[in-house]
């Protein structure tokens, strides 16, 4: 494999065991990586430009790539695994994947929100799980929280992704704990009763429900929407230019927040640069990258961002520690199938 190249597997190759190569020089740190966005490849190169170490990248789906771990044993290359959404990253903790980090660097420059409690795994890009609305339709005054998306006056108004959506997993596992086991499963019964349609697609599927009249409001992680106020489609553009985003619950606890984040593996062939790769995320270099890269929030403060996220201004984020979200997962997911989320 050349320097900074992404080897990108299929499915079917993931599963079988396909070989992954490696370099045999010593100044080299292997990711293996569930995001799937071209623009990592700039804090690959970023890294290496730094540090002088290569890196060599594996693509996968984050379960695959658990298994991928779990199969090759002590014998894996994986010295760094990244991923999206606590619940995901909670999900490889679970199977034993990661092993503990001491940085007085991440311990320094990352919010203790976005900490796993014994240092398992860290948050390095924030996303948030925003409100869209048709505001012909629904009054600013209106719509002011999660809670309200429960409230009967919105029946036949929401279009939400499905269950299995691991970001409305991790939704309902912040209301949770919030709100108790109960409480969250009125709230998700109240959110299925509201439903405009059947859950389907994707998160932008869900504002172009809005656009469409669909419905008058949806779901979605913000980003989606800054892509589609950025696309190159004049179509797609003015469908986000119809549409509203609301940042949920600012006279309360703030808005629903979950990450892009990565941990180094247990038996991680390359430790010391697997620490040095997750320090390095933590940098204003890095930071300002998962920023204009894929439009997320960095969690470092006083880094440049997007300019459709500056135009946003300052909002209040939910500062829950997002370890809970993984912890909640499994209740949440049992809540799903007893209210009829499909």
């Amino acid at each position: 494999m050349t320097p900074h190249s992404r080897l990108v597997m299929p499915l079917a190759a993931l599963l079988a065991g396909a070989a992954f190569a490696t370099q045999a020089a010593a100044e080299e740190v292997n990711i293996y990586s569930a995001r799937h966005y071209d623009t990592d490849q700039a804090l690959y190169d970023a890294f290496t430009e730094e540090t002088g170490i290569e890196v060599n990248v594996l693509e996968g789906g984050s379960d695959q790539l658990i298994q991928r771990i779990e199969r090759e044993g002590q014998a894996s290359p994986a010295d760094v695994m990244m991923t999206v959404d606590a619940g995901r990253l909670w999900r490889a903790e679970q199977e034993d994947i990661f092993a503990s980090v001491d940085s007085e660097l991440l311990d320094e420059r990352l919010p203790e929100n976005m900490h796993h409690p014994e240092g398992k795994w860290f948050g390095f890009s924030q996303r948030v799980r925003a409100i869209f609305y048709n505001p012909e339709e629904v009054g600013a005054d209106e719509l002011k929280t999660y809670e309200d998306l429960a409230d009967p006056r919105f029946k036949g108004e929401i279009c939400i992704r499905s269950s299995n959506n691991i970001y409305n997993q991790s939704l309902l596992a912040s209301m949770i704990a919030h709100h108790g086991k109960d409480g969250a499963e009125q709230w998700a019964q109240g959110v299925v009763d509201n439903m405009a349609r059947d859950p389907e697609g994707g998160d932008i599927d869900q504002i172009l429900g809005v656009a469409s009249g669909e419905c008058d409001i949806a779901v979605g992680n913000h980003y989606y929407y800054v892509r589609m106020l950025k696309s190159d489609d004049e179509a797609t553009r003015e469908a986000a230019e119809k549409v509203q985003i609301l940042f949920p619950n600012q006279d309360g606890r703030g808005a629903h927040i979950n990450i892009g984040g990565a941990g180094m593996v247990k038996g991680a062939p390359h430790p010391e640069n697997a620490v040095r790769f997750l320090e390095f995320l933590a940098s204003d270099e890095a930071q300002a990258i998962f920023a204009t890269g894929n439009h997320e929030f960095p969690v470092v403060d006083g880094v440049a961002i997007d300019d459709v996220l500056a135009s946003w201004g300052d909002f209040k984020r939910d500062d829950l520690n997002v370890s809970v979200l993984g912890e909640n997962n499994p209740e949440a997911v049992r809540i799903f199938d007893r209210v009829g989320w499909r």
